[in-house]
């Protein structure tokens, strides 16, 4: 288990968790008449990421990444295939070991079929949720695998 300088893991895990999620979501929910969202949920996004319960390297490597995809995920639906980079950076903050990266196929696979159905803006809340629900199904995939691949020596510095 990761030792935490401050905070208990549940309480960095959920609050880390609800920033990133909620300011991806606030910042999506932004137009040109809201600008403000975009700060606020820009900002949220980043200090989730940065309070996960993680080594602090592995945390402000994927800040930059991930909060740039979801800029541009403002650009419709034909985007959700960059899911892809906050998955990455999320298997990375997790520490996932290597066998579980497979499972990135399937947000992957998401981004691809998604556009098949709608292109414009307006399909976004569904693209939205459908891709968050490809995303979650694949992480705790990759949670079954990693806790799989867990050996005695390897299992006080796999996070949950």
């Amino acid at each position: 288990m990761l030792s935490l300088r401050w905070g208990t893991y549940r309480g960095r895990y959920l609050a880390g968790l609800l920033l990133i999620v909620g300011g991806a979501v606030q910042l999506q929910g932004s137009n040109t008449w809201t600008l403000p969202l975009l700060l606020i949920g820009t900002t949220a996004h980043i200090v989730g990421w940065s309070i996960m319960p993680a080594r602090g390297w592995r945390r402000m490597l994927v800040i930059v990444p991930a909060t740039v995809q979801i800029w541009l995920l403002l650009t419709g639906p034909a985007s959700v295939w960059m899911f892809v980079i906050p998955y990455l950076c999320w298997m990375l903050v997790r520490h996932r070991p290597a066998r579980s990266y497979l499972t990135v196929l399937l947000p992957l696979a998401n981004g691809f079929v998604i556009p098949q159905f709608t292109m414009e803006y307006s399909g976004m809340p569904v693209a939205l949720a459908v891709s968050m629900t490809v995303f979650v199904g694949a992480a705790w995939l990759a949670r079954l695998i990693a806790v799989g691949a867990q050996t005695p020596s390897t299992s006080s510095t796999l996070i949950r």
